[in-house]
């Protein structure tokens, strides 16, 4: 069994003790990270399994689109974006097969219909934003734009992402780097260069793998459809998707970049200035798709590009926001609280998704600073 191994600042040793009950003491075998920051200090740092470090490099699945829709949200913040802009404002050829009066909001609360491609991705596509995107460009939503919800699970980053190109001349991966990752020394990569890869541990397997149909909109949008296409698990396994950091699914951190880039959106960091004003912060946390998702089947909440994560767990306050991934990944900034959290695992859980242990460690981390007023 590994040792648990890392730090907690004074007071916050019952997450290190829930840490550790949930990993190592319930049959846990596999490698996790916990980080967490409070007032932009880290007061939680946390890992534990084999081959893992705290500065090991996960693959972060959906919770790459956080950190692209952190760039959204501050394109907005500039005035370079306008969420209630028609798409086709910034993406004319957008403008066909009844996408004319598509929002930038619509496409970002998963409210635009296109949540896959007809055929489906190759491997080679799939990772290639520009692609993803040029070919949902053309085609006709699977539902009429704005009536209804579903998770555009794969693809909906490559959407944002050529409007911030097309906006800005640049690419949603080039402003991270810029503004985020290397400004505020945030590790989380979309787009891991050749000289990180010693860094990255490969996700492992369920022990009982999930599967999603072929049939219907959830087959569609995660791609199950494409003949040949790898299960959702293995996508950051692929070099092709490291390297190009699609920004729905192909991104690659540390607990410790989750949670900074979070702590950094709404807190100083070391000195540096929070990089979302709380309105800007507000906006993008606010809810705009709730209810029945159409390609999960079950209960979600949307705010802008990111989930609203005080829906999931209790103790969060109003407002909070982040994105979870299907590895177990969950990050998210709680402003009302000033709390900013990530925890991945390198083996993939089943379901997928944000990993039951995450409900007992944000409770654990909530009692402590909460005992500590």
């Amino acid at each position: 069994m590994e040792a648990l191994r890392g730090t907690v600042a004074a007071g916050f040793e019952p997450v290190r003790d829930e840490f550790a009950e949930v990993v190592l003491g319930e049959g846990g075998d596999f490698a996790a990270q916990l980080v967490a920051y409070r007032h932009g200090e880290r007061v939680v740092d946390l890992w534990t399994g084999p081959e893992i470090t705290g500065d090991s490099l996960l693959g972060a699945f959906s919770a790459s689109k956080g950190a692209a829709h952190l760039v959204v949200a501050l394109l907005v913040q500039d005035g370079v974006l306008e969420l209630d802009r028609r798409v086709s404002h910034y993406w004319p050829e957008f403008a066909v097969e009844g996408k004319r009066d598509i929002t930038v909001r619509e496409v970002l609360a998963h409210r635009a219909g296109l949540v896959g491609a007809d055929a489906g991705f190759a491997l080679a596509e799939l990772a290639d934003d520009r692609v993803v995107a040029e070919r949902l460009g053309g085609q006709r939503p699977y539902w009429r734009p704005g009536t209804a919800f579903g998770y555009h699970a794969l693809v909906v980053a490559a959407l944002s992402g050529e409007v911030v190109r097309r906006a800005t001349g640049a690419t949603i991966q080039e402003h991270f780097a810029a503004r985020v990752r290397d400004t505020y020394t945030v590790d989380f990569y979309l787009g891991l260069p050749s000289n990180q890869e010693f860094r990255y541990l490969a996700v492992e397997p369920a022990p009982e793998p999930p599967g999603v149909g072929v049939r219907g909109l959830p087959g569609i949008a995660f791609n199950r459809h494409h003949p040949g296409n790898p299960e959702l698990w293995r996508l950051p396994n692929f070099r092709v998707i490291r390297a190009n950091g699609p920004a729905s699914l192909g991104g690659v951190a540390s607990a410790r970049g989750m949670a900074r880039m979070y702590a950094a959106a709404i807190s100083s960091v070391d000195g540096m200035a929070p990089l979302l004003k709380p309105d800007t912060a507000a906006a993008f946390a606010q809810i705009q798709s709730v209810g029945y998702d159409l390609v999960t089947r079950a209960h979600k909440t949307f705010g802008v590009g990111f989930h609203a994560t005080s829906e999931v767990y209790p103790e969060l306050g109003q407002g909070a926001f982040g994105h979870s991934g299907a590895g177990g990944q969950q990050a998210f900034a709680d402003p009302r609280n000033s709390v900013a959290y990530g925890y991945s695992r390198r083996r993939f859980p089943c379901p997928s998704g944000p990993a039951p242990e995450n409900a007992r460690l944000i409770s654990a981390l909530y009692a402590s600073f909460q005992r500590s007023r």
